[in-house]
């Protein structure tokens, strides 16, 4: 079968916002990639640093990670959102000033106010410090937080609002009403649907962030105001879920949108993709309880509807998604050029990275695996070997020359290599019961530690080798 170049391909139009927003993202994301590595290298005994250094590290590593995985899905669905409805720039120009400000203070609290608390900012841990920071770096470390959401609510408010004026509203937006007619619409955009999804959940978990942030911000100062814990900590877990998986669900827009360039075949929307879209929004919004599980003063409706839907939460999409690229592949006469190569990787780690975080949400195996390294393997395989090749194909097809894309594809083979070595290294050592949090590793762990050190360092390598190729296209273009 002869495959006939798609002349799309050519000249890819790119939005100075959403280019300022990649560039962002990626330095941030090579710096906070080798901080993961450093943190490695201590637990591995090869560098020496105190505990509430290492844990300032961790807090860093942790929230900067979180963020950045924003920010980069951000640019992919406002590039392609803004193919199919008409958004305000000035929203997007408005969430990166709020980032780049919450960041600065976020980093402020950190490295000046000596904050360690982590990226959760658990109640009532920012308050109880030990002395370790006081209340003004733990209330910049939370100031840092909230503006970073409502630069984030903004971005998705206007979403919402491009979506309704096309649309009607954001429900059809995502297909509801084509599911309640059944009369299903083939044409109606893909990234309509995942965006649609990514307004309804995203704006209620940073709403729900945002209380907390403020009582807490209130709290420093004045005591006597308090919460509940166990409130506190189902909000900031509710918010912390759904903002963390809005991102691959935000990040997957380039997949629908660029493979069928690559392949020459459209993505057609069907009932199957409708219904996963429909029934994902409200899983991921359900299944937070499993992060708490361990909690035995949860109500046990919730104990239990978090176990059931941590088998089905991530399945329906993952499963459109990674059959629809499949099916697009599948003797299609495509010619693997790297950006193609990076989003199918991204379909593979995106896949392994929900395996082990269905094993973690049953029961039993919660009991004694949810406070190791296995929980860091779960989510270093979702995002480093989902979102952030979705990311890396995304640019490369965006500021590459067109030629430029059919270059090798050893970055991506090993790049993947080294995500897997990554992911399985804290699977093992969570096996192993090794905990996770722990700034001091005793010597018999110590071998997972150095085994991340050398599989982290070997994704880092790849990236930097993909940074500086780019720009050699770049520079040659």
């Amino acid at each position: 079968m002869t495959h006939i170049e798609n002349p799309a391909l050519d000249r890819p139009s790119v939005h100075p916002g959403v280019r300022l927003y990649l560039i962002t993202s990626l330095v941030l994301l090579v710096v906070l990639m080798m901080a993961g590595v450093l943190m490695r290298a201590i637990q591995a005994g090869w560098l020496a640093l105190d505990a509430p250094h290492f844990y300032q590290l961790m807090t860093l590593h942790g929230a900067g990670m979180v963020g950045i995985a924003g920010l980069a899905g951000a640019a992919l669905v406002w590039h392609f959102l803004s193919q199919h409805v008409e958004l305000d720039a000035r929203f997007m120009w408005a969430n990166l000033a709020l980032f780049v400000a919450g960041v600065l203070t976020v980093v402020g609290s950190i490295l000046i106010g000596g904050y360690g608390g982590g990226w959760t900012f658990l109640w009532p841990l920012p308050a109880k410090s030990m002395g370790l920071w006081s209340a003004h770096a733990a209330a910049a470390f939370v100031v840092g937080l909230l503006l970073i959401g409502v630069g984030f609510l903004l971005f998705n408010l206007d979403m919402g609002l491009a979506i309704t004026r096309r649309c009607g509203s954001v429900l059809k937006g995502l297909g509801v009403d084509q599911l309640i007619s059944g009369r299903i619409d083939p044409s109606h955009p893909t990234t309509v649907v995942a965006a649609s999804m990514v307004v309804i959940v995203n704006t209620l978990g940073i709403l729900s962030g945002a209380v907390v942030l403020v009582v807490t911000l209130v709290n420093l100062y004045v005591p006597e105001f308090e919460i509940s814990a166990l409130l506190a900590k189902n909000l900031i877990y509710f918010f912390g879920h759904v903002f963390i998986n809005a991102t691959i669900y935000m990040a997957v827009t380039a997949v629908y949108e660029l493979l069928p360039l690559y392949t020459g075949r459209p993505w057609k929307v069907s009932r199957p993709f409708l219904a996963a879209w429909a029934a994902a929004t409200l899983f991921v919004m359900a299944v937070y309880p499993h992060h708490l599980l361990l909690d035995s003063v949860m109500p046990s409706g919730l104990i239990v509807l978090g176990q059931v839907l941590s088998y089905l939460s991530g399945i329906p999409v993952l499963l459109v998604t990674g059959w629809g690229a499949l099916t697009l592949v599948h003797r299609c006469g495509m010619r693997w050029k790297a950006p193609a190569a990076w989003l199918f990787l991204a379909m593979l780690g995106w896949s392994l990275g929900v395996v082990p975080a269905v094993v973690d949400g049953t029961l039993r195996v919660n009991q004694v695996m949810h406070n190791t390294l296995w929980v860091p393997g779960h989510f270093h395989l979702y995002l480093v070997g989902g979102v952030v090749p979705m990311v890396l194909g995304f640019a490369a097809h965006m500021f590459a020359r067109p030629q430029g894309r059919a270059s090798s594809l050893t970055l991506p083979v090993v790049y993947g290599l080294g995500t897997l070595g990554l992911g399985v290294s804290f699977l093992a050592a969570g096996w192993a019961s090794v905990p996770r949090r722990w700034a001091e590793h005793a010597p018999a762990w110590q071998g997972f530690d150095a085994w991340g050190v050398l599989a982290g360092g070997l994704v880092v390598l790849a990236v930097l080798a993909w940074v500086v190729g780019l720009q050699r296209q770049r520079q040659t273009a």
